[in-house]
């Protein structure tokens, strides 16, 4: 089944064609003189067991240690003959493997790149090697500030949805995993069926789709694991505060956050993008250019709307002087409640729309933008009109849309409150 999805005023005309097998895959030709191929599961750590976490971020270290039909190494070796490249990323939603090479090269390395991803075989000798090196990660992660800080703030706004956890894992539990544990997880989730394949270049679009359906066509169908039941947290009842500190830092640290939607109610999430580019998106922003730039409460500020599938957090960072948290804290506050008791200025609303209208397409220029675009909302999304048409509906957000999701999802006497201070 092939269809090509037409949107206008069109930036993107992938063309979306599915296997028998389940395989989703997504293909796309434009004048640039290369091809990626990234290839999306619907696997991350938010699938796994408190016994196994870290699993989905250590297989896909194991994936590139060989094959039946490649050595170990051997996948890489070809790839950087062709001066082509190739990495991976796994994340609490999704896991993506992904190479960009010369439109010469890619029926070369397509195949040989979806064979190391369907086809592991996970050795003994090799899993034992890998474990040293993800534990060397996971301890590197450990000594990294801005990780530890973000740690601080899942466990915050995660009570009990598995995105409180690291993607990593704990070292106690990467420690007593088993070879055969792995296996059983890959032949359970990297199935066609939890996959889509984007493939955007320089090659007509009969000839990618063609050049990624021939080395998945033997696959046959395979039911996947069923998943856990997740649903999102209740938003807080009341402002609750944790604190902690950290010797390795010079400065404190502010997060402010709300438990907001997520991608299961993305229709919602689109004023809240809005609220985080005025609030904290540029130096013309307000909490920058108050609180930095005007009163130099600050060293920085920041916004954002972070989503996942089933949650999202609304926070707002700082880093600041110990003896400033509490006015700094305040003056949020207030901003917050400004955006609940006055609709923004039309010059505000113009300038976020300019800001992710130029975003968006400055950010699709290359193939391997696109194919990271598409991957991502068919994966957790399982459509794509949202990723051509998110300029469209900031664009339609008017000072009333802003307002409402501020009063509806940024209430001022409940949010949650992760204070860092330097020392022991």
């Amino acid at each position: 089944m092939t269809s090509t999805l037409i949107r206008s005023p069109k930036l993107n005309a992938p063309t979306i064609h599915r296997l028998a097998n389940g395989l989703t895959i997504i293909a796309e030709q434009i004048p640039v003189d290369a091809v990626n191929l990234n290839v999306w599961l619907d696997v991350g750590s938010a699938v796994e067991s408190d016994a196994i976490n870290g699993m989905a971020h250590f297989l896909e270290h194991m994936v590139f240690k060989g094959t039946d039909r490649l050595q170990s190494g051997e996948f890489e070796q070809q790839i950087e003959q062709c001066g082509a490249v190739t990495n991976a990323a796994t994340s609490q939603d999704y896991t993506h493997y992904y190479i960009t090479t010369a439109p010469k090269d890619f029926a070369t390395l397509a195949p040989l790149q979806m064979d190391v991803v369907l086809n592991a075989r996970i050795p003994e000798d090799g899993f034992d090697r890998e474990r040293f090196v993800v534990l060397e990660e996971i301890r590197r992660s450990q000594d990294n500030a801005r990780r530890r800080t973000y740690q601080h703030l899942s466990e915050m706004a995660f009570e009990t949805l598995p995105y409180r956890r690291q993607v990593l894992g704990p070292a106690s539990v990467i420690e007593n995993l088993s070879a055969q544990q792995m296996r059983d997880f890959h032949s359970g989730w990297y199935q066609p069926r939890s996959m889509t394949a984007v493939a955007v270049g320089n090659l007509p679009i009969d000839q990618l789709i063609q050049i990624v359906e021939g080395s998945v066509a033997h696959f046959m169908p395979t039911a996947v694991p069923k998943r856990n039941q997740l649903t999102p947290e209740q938003p807080f009842t009341e402002i609750v505060r944790h604190e902690h500190s950290d010797p390795s830092l010079t400065q404190a640290r502010l997060m402010i956050l709300w438990r907001v939607p997520g991608l299961d109610q993305l229709q919602q999430t689109y004023a809240l993008d809005g609220l985080a580019s005025i609030l904290g998106h540029g130096r013309t922003a307000r909490l920058v250019k108050d609180l930095r730039e005007e009163r130099g409460l600050v060293s920085s500020v920041s916004t954002s709307n972070m989503t996942y599938r089933h949650q999202g957090v609304f926070c707002i960072s700082a880093q600041l002087p110990i003896e400033n948290i509490e006015a700094v804290e305040a003056a949020i506050v207030s901003h917050i409640q400004a955006l609940q008791s006055e609709l923004v200025t039309g010059a505000e609303v113009d300038r976020v729309q300019t800001q992710v209208a130029n975003h968006f397409t400055f950010g699709n220029e290359t193939p391997s933008d696109r194919s990271g675009l598409y991957g991502y909302y068919q994966t957790l999304v399982g459509d794509l009109e949202p990723a051509f048409n998110y300029p469209a509906y900031i664009q339609s957000l008017s000072a009333t849309d802003l307002q409402k999701a501020a009063q509806t999802y940024l209430p001022t006497e409940a949010y949650g409150c992760v204070i860092v201070k330097p020392g022991k």
